[in-house]
This record gives structure tokens, C-alpha cells and sequence, in this order.
């Protein structure tokens, strides 16, 4: 794996939590009861899935051929990242960030004040 850091980083995110899905074969992160995160081997390559915004995953697919649209997922909203790649750090950082974000601002809103007030979180306007 190109990223040792990835999984510390994920559970870095105030309110993570991660399991192991045994029928996929996958580390799953979720916030809340949304998962965020996907890290599985398919077909004999690791993969981490995330959530962004279209354009920006439009545009990370055009710029990194080991972007991808997101393998087993609504390709539009997930990509996939291939573990033995070439993207760069900060890249995958900010779209574990956006993927956070984005699951997180999915969720009510009351259980995104309990997930905020929790771990003190300031919501940026």
C-alpha cells in the first residue's frame, strides 16, 4: 500500500468509527451511520473509495488516471483510488476530507449537533 497513513487519518475524523465487512472483503469508515470510507481489494488491486462533489471528482478522474469512478458505487458521487498509485498525498487527504464533510452534512440535523457538540467541532459558514 502507497498510504500507511490512510487509516489513521480516517479515524482521525472526530466521530469515526470502522469495521470490516466480511462478504465484501472491506474496511468500511463510517460517521454517524454513513460510511464515507471504503478500503477493499478487488480483482487484485487495493482500492479506497470516497465521496466528492461531482466536478471536483470529474476533474480528479481527468487528472490521475489511478482515479477512478468509484468501483460498485453511484460513479457520479464515489471514486476509487488505487492504493498502488500515483496520487499524491495532499490529494488523497483532501477527498478523504470532502468525503467526511459531505457524509457528515448528510446526516439530520440533530444527529450531526450530537456528532458536533460531542467532539467539538465548529461548523465553518
Amino acid at each position: 500500500m502507497s498510504y500507511p497513513w490512510l487509516d489513521e487519518y480516517f479515524l482521525s475524523k472526530p466521530g469515526t468509527t470502522k469495521d470490516y465487512q466480511p462478504d465484501w472483503e472491506a474496511t468500511r469508515y463510517f460517521i454517524g451511520d454513513k460510511m464515507f470510507g471504503l478500503l477493499g481489494d478487488y480483482t487484485g488491486t487495493e482500492l479506497i473509495t470516497v465521496k466528492c462533489e461531482p466536478l471536483f471528482g470529474e476533474y480528479l478522474r481527468e487528472t490521475y488516471p489511478d482515479i477512478t469512478p468509484g468501483y460498485h458505487m453511484n460513479k457520479v458521487h464515489w471514486n476509487s483510488v488505487r492504493m498502488n498509485g500515483k496520487v499524491p498525498d495532499d490529494v488523497l487527504r483532501d477527498m478523504v476530507d470532502m468525503s467526511y464533510t459531505l457524509v457528515l452534512e448528510s446526516l439530520t440535523k440533530k444527529k450531526q449537533k450530537e456528532i458536533m457538540d460531542r467532539y467539538n467541532i465548529v461548523k465553518e459558514e
